[in-house]
């Protein structure tokens, strides 16, 4: 199979190359800026923004699949540029459906579109109305409709955590403040936003496997959950990564890395994906492992 992965040189985007790559497969990808460092991957300078860059890319690489993992993904930064979000989050996936040509496509969604749901409702089918409560969750809310519209796969993620991913994350920001701890470059003052909320950690790893499974036989205009099926708190979370870490320090509450809104609990079923091979081989203890080794330790 022959992939073509936009944002190749993201935090997902990346290991899912190396995951292709590893099971026999060709991959090309594309990115904005600077040139990703991906032995084995056929790039091509293209924003989403720039349709012409990206039909040029698709008719060179002319693949059998695109898996878009480009945009803006952060939640809070979101409400600070929501022109950024939907310029990039919706107009772009507009652009590279066009491009696409009506080649297979899985689009990256995100759990954020289904909004607060009762916990008697969790965890979360596929089949739930969405109710995006923020704008990071509104574009990707728009972004499926187009996609859907053009019998694309989607893909809605719970919260992927491991090497890589960007620091202004809870995760990698807490392990962030720790290496620097462990280093003597920082006090040991742990500093946090809202540690309440319950999320469902899905491993990178696990996460890649289910795009690859999805552009290979996922249905068209099929949307499908990338969950792990259970929720942990912030708060355990966090005490989980002090334990793989062995870093002692005070967790002190921080008004500033509060969001505007903050979903109490996020949890998914993966139903229909496990119905086509895909199950969890990770768990969150080895995804923080994952990343800690980021940090050089």
């Amino acid at each position: 199979m022959h992939v073509l992965i936009t944002g190749v040189g993201g935090f997902v985007g990346s290991r899912l190359a190396r995951h292709l790559l590893a099971r026999g497969d060709r991959v090309s990808g594309t990115y904005v800026d600077a040139r990703p460092d991906l032995e084995g991957v056929e790039l091509s300078e293209a924003d989403l923004l720039d349709r012409a860059a990206l039909e040029r890319a698709v008719g060179e690489a002319a693949p059998d699949a695109i898996v878009n993992l480009a945009g803006l993904s952060h939640v809070g930064d979101s409400w600070k540029r929501m022109g950024d979000y939907f310029r990039a989050n919706v107009l772009g996936v507009e652009n590279l459906l066009a491009a696409a040509a009506g080649r297979r496509v899985v689009i990256a969604s995100s759990a954020e579109v289904y909004g607060a749901v009762p916990e008697a409702g969790q965890p979360i089918a596929e089949d739930r109305p969405v109710d995006p409560q923020t704008p990071y969750a509104l574009t990707k809310a728009a972004a499926e409709r187009l996609a859907l519209g053009h019998g694309a796969v989607v893909t809605r993620s719970f919260n992927m955590i491991g090497a890589g991913q960007a620091r202004n994350f809870a995760l990698p920001s807490f392990a962030a403040q720790l290496a620097g701890i462990a280093r003597g470059e920082l006090e040991p003052v742990l500093k946090v936003g809202n540690l309440s909320a319950r999320r469902d950690f899905v491993p990178v790893e696990d996460g890649v496997a289910a795009y690859r499974l999805l552009a290979e036989r996922g249905s068209p205009g099929g949307i499908y959950n990338i969950a792990s099926g259970r929720a942990f708190s912030m708060r355990e979370a966090l005490d989980r990564l002090m334990a793989v870490t062995g870093v002692a320090a005070r967790v002190e509450i921080d008004p500033e890395r509060f969001r505007e809104a903050d979903i109490p609990l996020l949890v998914g079923d993966a139903g229909r994906l496990r119905a086509l091979g895909w199950e969890p081989r990770q768990t969150l203890d080895d995804a923080l492992r994952d990343l800690w080794r980021d940090f050089g330790f």
